[in-house]
């Protein structure tokens, strides 16, 4: 085939179109278009909206294991920090209630301070404040050991008071601390006197009832006591001044087939649990013996030869 009869244009399979740098230059144009419309105009925003909905649940989906993964984060952190906040505040109130009973212990034992104040102004018997240290060892007596002895002035056979009554009496003495017997104690007796009739009696200590109570015996069975009667000292014992209160009259047994009336009595002193008491002076002193006496000499009796 002649050359001439060729045709010099390339076949449409290899046509390539516009140039890439035409290309770019028509692009940027349009795009510099568009913005500069959207500006202007809000062309574009129409097909933004358009777009942005339609694709709003690819989005949604797409973003769901990074919501759950923040969200699960977000709900073991804030687990974390409510239990932290609930174990703070158990220890709070923990401390609070404990504040609580302490003060409310402090009320109880200032109270009961006072008490012993008015108590020791209204006698005219020399009183040492002491503190109960702990009950005695041995089980079978009602025994306490306060924290003074011979060296703060305690002297054996002193009366020992609480604020609402008679506790009991100095057994031992030693130099620092001393025995105190209970009134509710088996070998305890007390010379009491009823307030309301003025008959005197002996009041004993039953610790078999109830963990401590008094027991008023020898009194006949006709014998006008009552329940709610009130027992003080008489003071004819020697050892505890007159009116000072022991205990109130509980329960009256009156039976045929016994001369004596059973009578129990309550103490009011604080039996079991008394922590601060008032340890009185003893109110016999033995005097010393005279001189002649003590150095062995015999005075000659009066019309003796000498």
């Amino acid at each position: 085939m002649p050359l001439g009869t060729l045709n010099r244009t390339p076949p449409p399979f290899f046509r390539q179109g516009p140039s890439a740098l035409t290309r770019l230059a028509f692009f940027s144009l349009l795009a510099i278009v568009l913005m500069v419309a959207d500006t202007r105009y809000q062309v574009v925003r129409p097909l933004r909206a358009t777009i942005a909905t339609a694709l709003y649940p690819l989005q949604w989906l797409v973003m769901r294991p990074v919501v759950w993964a923040r969200d699960g984060n977000d709900y073991f952190e804030s687990l974390q920090t409510a239990q932290a906040a609930l174990t703070a505040a158990y220890q709070k109130l923990n401390l609070q209630s404990q504040r609580a009973g302490q003060v409310e212990q402090l009320s109880i034992e200032n109270g009961r301070l006072r008490q012993l104040l008015g108590l020791r102004e209204r006698l005219s018997t020399p009183a040492l404040a002491a503190q109960v240290l702990y009950d005695a060892a041995d089980p079978y007596t009602r025994k306490v050991i306060i924290d003074r002895g011979l060296v703060h002035g305690v002297a054996s056979g002193s009366p020992v008071l609480d604020e609402t009554g008679v506790l009991g009496q100095v057994t031992r003495v030693y130099p620092l601390v001393s025995e105190v017997t209970l009134v509710t104690d088996r070998d305890q007796a007390i010379s009491v006197i009823n307030t309301r009739t003025g008959a005197r009696g002996l009041a004993f200590g039953d610790p078999a009832s109830r963990g401590g109570a008094l027991e008023l015996r020898f009194m006949a069975a006709n014998a006008d006591v009552q329940v709610g009667d009130l027992l003080s000292t008489s003071g004819v014992d020697g050892v505890y001044p007159a009116g000072l209160q022991v205990a109130r009259v509980e329960k009256v047994e009156r039976r045929v087939d016994t001369a004596f009336a059973r009578i129990s009595c309550q103490p009011l002193a604080l039996v079991s649990g008394v922590e601060h008491v008032m340890v009185l002076a003893p109110m016999a002193v033995p005097t010393p013996p005279p001189d002649d006496a003590r150095t062995g000499t015999v005075l000659p009796r009066k019309g003796a030869r000498q």
